[in-house]
């Protein structure tokens, strides 16, 4: 199996320690994140147990369809929420995502800020000399820190830090976005030699070289838009390159069987994962009725995708049956069962019989939605990649993946990177593997649809969008949004906190 279960399960009250507290609460000794404190001051932390507690921040993060998932996924055309009569309603959260018209007061651009900042501090105590953390826990917890601040400045613009012995009385510094990517840059760069080289299987919870090239490789990617340049720099695109390279040197590889990947088992495409429950990625979109043997209850019927997104994939317009012609990675709708990848049309029981509504009509899902709301129960394309056949509450969520390190690569030669290699054959020796149709020429427009092919779901729509520039054109039921929306605003408590940080524009 390609998980295990993490012993240490520590709870920690962030917001004691981020950047937007500033309340003075009384904390409890067995609180893991409290600041240990001697006649002098800060006095360190358990490396070990706070290495571990660092982890299960990941995990955390990671286990809800909330948070960092709802910013990178639902402000995106890759998947709308409507609200279905009184469900997912939520006082307009999902709509406003999709419609981009949040205000500093969401609750997931606050959540997230909160939590990412929180696993920031964490860390921050670990890699203080006063911890005495060895040689490889100080590479570790250097990854951990530079992947939570990665998304701190991608979705904010600008960073705030505190120092491990700097108490809630004293306002975090604040880095901007140029400030915090030489910060990440030097975190990474210096945990490299300690990090262990982890190839393929059950290792790959742990973070190690691959996974912080993996990383490097996005900063690179991103450089540009990060720094305020209107276009990369060839030489940073020629460092994206090195870093897939070193990673396939790893023994990661394309792996055929595209939705095996997502089972709990080894893979060769699994670079960094973390034990965070799947179950967020698949019941959000199933229907109530929609069940398997180890899961009484049903989906919870929310998520879906827009009608433009399954456009992408080749095969039929009127079908997505199993056998239909599709590729791969478009999945199928088979005649018992639940399905795979993009379910549209009549839903099936695991006997067969076509399934109904809560009302009695046949749950036909449709692609066609009338609005963000006023839909019924059966509007909207669902998308499954991870399978309640393989668990219905397993854990082992991808983080990582070789295949999107490999788009990387290749779009990275498009954008002037120096390679021996050639981006269309690239993609179609992905294509083939796929079983979809090989492209004559690939372009960056292409290159963008097929990382939605690829990649849906996992988190990086938002990313890819706003390097393409198309985060901020119109789609279904969102018009033409301001170039600022590709931040999120500070926060609006984070403000009152923090008179260093500074609302982005716009906001």
């Amino acid at each position: 199996m390609r998980y295990f279960t993490r012993h240490i399960r520590i709870a920690f009250i962030g917001v004691l320690l981020l950047s937007t507290a500033c309340t003075d609460l009384e904390v409890e000794e067995h609180d893991s994140i409290v600041i240990p404190e001697t006649d002098e001051g800060f006095g360190g932390v358990d490396p070990g147990k706070t290495l571990e507690s660092a982890y299960n921040d990941i995990r955390d993060t990671y286990s809800t369809q909330e948070g960092l998932y709802a910013l990178s996924e639902a402000s995106t055309d890759e998947v709308i929420v409507p609200t279905r009569g009184t469900d997912w309603g939520d006082n307009g959260v999902w709509r406003v995502l999709h419609a981009h018209t949040w205000d500093p007061t969401h609750r997931d651009i606050l959540n997230t800020w909160n939590r990412l900042n929180s696993n920031v501090f964490r860390i921050n105590q670990l890699l203080a000399p006063q911890s005495e953390a060895s040689a490889q826990q100080i590479a570790e917890g250097r990854f951990l820190r530079a992947y939570s601040m990665f998304h701190i400045m991608d979705l904010y613009g600008q960073v705030p830090f505190r120092d491990a012995d700097e108490g809630v009385d004293i306002d975090p510094r604040v880095l901007t976005a140029n400030e915090a990517f030489d910060f990440i840059m030097e975190d990474l760069e210096a945990a490299l030699p300690e990090l262990p080289a982890i190839g393929p299987g059950n290792g790959t919870i742990q973070a190690s070289k691959a996974a912080a090239r993996f990383l490097l490789a996005k900063l690179y990617l991103n450089k540009y838009r990060y720094q305020g340049s209107d276009a990369p720099d060839p030489a940073d695109m020629t460092k994206v390159i090195e870093m897939v390279d070193a990673i396939a040197q790893d023994g990661f590889g394309l792996q055929e069987g595209f939705f095996d990947i997502f089972k709990n088992d080894a893979d060769n495409e699994t670079i960094w994962y973390t034990d965070a429950s799947v179950g967020t990625r698949m019941w959000p979109g199933l229907h109530y009725h929609q069940v398997v043997p180890d899961k009484t209850s049903g989906g919870w019927n929310g998520f879906a995708t827009l009608k433009s997104i399954y456009e992408l994939f080749e095969g039929p317009d009127d079908t997505n049956a199993e056998g239909a012609g599709q590729e791969e990675r478009r999945g199928f709708v088979p005649d018992q069962g639940i399905g795979y990848g993009f379910l549209v049309g009549q839903q099936y029981a695991a006997d067969g019989t076509p399934l109904k509504d809560r009302a009695g009509n046949p749950l036909v899902f449709t692609k066609d939605f009338p609005a963000l709301v006023g839909n019924n129960e059966r509007t909207g394309i669902r998308i499954l990649k991870y399978h309640p056949d393989n668990g219905a509450e397993a854990t082992g969520m991808i983080v990582f993946r070789y295949a999107d390190a490999y788009l990387m690569k290749a779009e990275a030669i498009l954008r002037g990177g120096a390679s021996g290699d050639d981006p269309t054959t690239m993609v179609n020796a992905l294509r083939t593997l796929r079983k979809a149709t090989p492209l004559s020429t690939i372009d960056l427009p292409e290159l963008l649809d097929e990382r939605a092919r690829e990649l849906y779901t996992e988190g990086w729509r938002r990313n890819d969008m706003i390097r393409f520039g198309v985060f901020t054109e119109a789609w279904e039921f969102k018009e033409v949004s301001d170039d600022y929306r590709e931040l999120f605003p500070i926060p609006a408590t984070a403000l009152v906190s923090n008179p260093n940080l500074t609302q982005n524009t716009g906001y």
